[in-house]
């Protein structure tokens, strides 16, 4: 199954920074699941948990300690966690990331215009296979967004509420991140 098929039918991914949120996600029934911590020393083991227990990983390639953000570094996580795809916002990393064959989903932080058109440009050139936008609870930009690029949106960062949920779909987003646990459940319904 594609990614973009995926987010459509599970359309709530669970972000996780921790031990504690690995233990809750495997019990959960969410289907997407983000890595944002670990290690060279751990990030095999976290892989393998999740996808013990029929969970698709994604892992966030910025946030693991000891990997540089280059071929050979995204070789390694391959290698060593076999995730379905990476997350990054370094243009290099999402590029290298399609070169060997990964899903990638390129991480925006809008912070200001310049920053959007930045963000744009660069979705427009390397072409992932998704955009995760944050602040996901940014119903104009991903509206705008969404005129611009042709991939799906996920909206992550500051999502609260269900409401902040349905805003973000209802503007266009395909899915939503989230690391609040009290979240994962809607995935259920």
């Amino acid at each position: 199954m594609n990614l973009e098929q995926l987010l459509i039918e599970n359309p709530v991914i669970a972000a996780i920074r921790n031990d504690k949120d690995l233990e809750k996600v495997i019990l959960s029934k969410v289907l997407i699941v983000f890595v944002l911590y670990g290690s060279i020393m751990n990030i095999k083991e976290i892989c393998e948990r999740l996808k013990e227990a029929g969970k698709i990983v994604f892992i966030h390639v910025d946030l693991i300690e000891g990997v540089k953000g280059d071929y050979a570094g995204l070789l390694f996580i391959k290698q060593c966690g076999d995730p379905y795809g990476i997350i990054s916002t370094r243009p290099t990393n999402i590029k290298n990331g399609k070169k060997l064959g990964l899903s990638v989903i390129q991480r925006i932080f809008v912070l200001d215009s310049l920053s959007l058109e930045t963000g744009i440009r660069n979705i427009q050139s390397i072409l992932p296979d998704a955009v995760e936008l944050l602040p996901g609870i940014a119903s104009n930009i991903i509206k705008s967004m969404e005129n611009e690029v042709r991939v799906p949106i996920i909206a992550g960062g500051l999502i609260q509420t269900k409401k902040d949920i349905m805003q973000a779909i209802g503007a266009g987003a395909m899915a939503i991140s989230t690391s609040k646990q009290e979240l994962w459940g809607l995935s259920e319904q």
